[in-house]
């Protein structure tokens, strides 16, 4: 009976070391699998400014909602020799098609700024899509012109969005300066904002109906004349092809 009695405990030893070893096997293969995909599954980051030896930067402006100063802001652009970048959203080009061709004519470059201006990265993929093919087609139905990039609204994005995004050839674009000019700032604190961040390649963030956007402009140009820079639209900015992008959104050309 004491023999059994040890064999029995062995056994039961045996078979507690078998389960910790299965355990741990588990384990380590669930631990590997999620590094795996953790290295696999990296985050996709959009052009926040652009890698360039040149003191050139490109002014945006988004318009969502209002345009009774899009005219202005194209006169002061026009008066100074400079080309900016408009984004827009499908129902303000369907409320100002007299303005986007105004816009388009002044030879701007024009980018969609999605259809309604949701929170995309809450949309299914075909939701994506459709907001974003839609808006092209409103604009390029009154311009002639195709659509090369897209900025999110709210500069939110994920994934399957600049997958989608890109799969309808667009390029998505973010900023590095931020003028906050809707939160109602003056034009002297948007410059200050301004002066804080830009350097070259620089994505300026403004918009189109923003309270004292027509205050903040020429003293923005004035500055960043001053100081050497020329102000382009982004087609004559960001790279089309051949380059990488970091993990801070700059682009480089390879």
């Amino acid at each position: 009976m004491k023999i059994i009695a040890i064999k029995a405990k062995q056994i039961t030893t045996v078979v507690s070391l078998m389960l910790v070893v299965a355990l741990l096997c588990v384990f380590s293969s669930v631990t590997a699998a999620n590094t795996v995909y953790l290295g696999y599954a990296t985050r996709m980051v959009p052009i926040y400014s652009v890698k360039t030896d040149e003191k050139k930067v490109a002014l945006t402006f988004d318009a969502a909602w209002g345009a009774d100063k899009t005219s202005k802001i194209i006169e002061i652009l026009n008066n100074e020799g400079i080309k900016g970048t408009f984004f827009l959203v499908g129902f303000w080009v369907e409320a100002n098609p007299d303005k986007v061709k105004e816009i388009s004519d002044a030879g701007f470059d024009i980018g969609t700024h999605s259809n309604t201006h949701p929170k995309m990265s809450t949309l299914s993929s075909n939701q994506m899509a459709s907001e974003l093919s839609t808006s092209m087609e409103l604009i390029t139905k009154i311009t002639g012109n195709p659509i090369r990039f897209f900025r999110p609204p709210f500069g939110d994005y994920n994934n399957q969005l600049l997958t989608t995004a890109a799969g309808l050839g667009l390029q998505t674009i973010q900023w590095d300066v931020d003028s906050l000019d809707w939160k109602g700032l003056s034009g002297e604190q948007i410059l200050e904002r301004v002066k804080q961040s830009v350097t070259n390649g620089s994505i300026i963030l403004c918009h189109n109906n923003s309270d004292h956007i027509l205050d903040a402009l020429p003293l923005v140009i004035s500055y960043l004349k001053a100081e050497g820079y020329s102000m382009v639209k982004l087609s004559e900015l960001v790279y089309e092809s051949d380059y990488t992008i970091n993990n801070n959104g700059l682009q480089i050309k390879n």
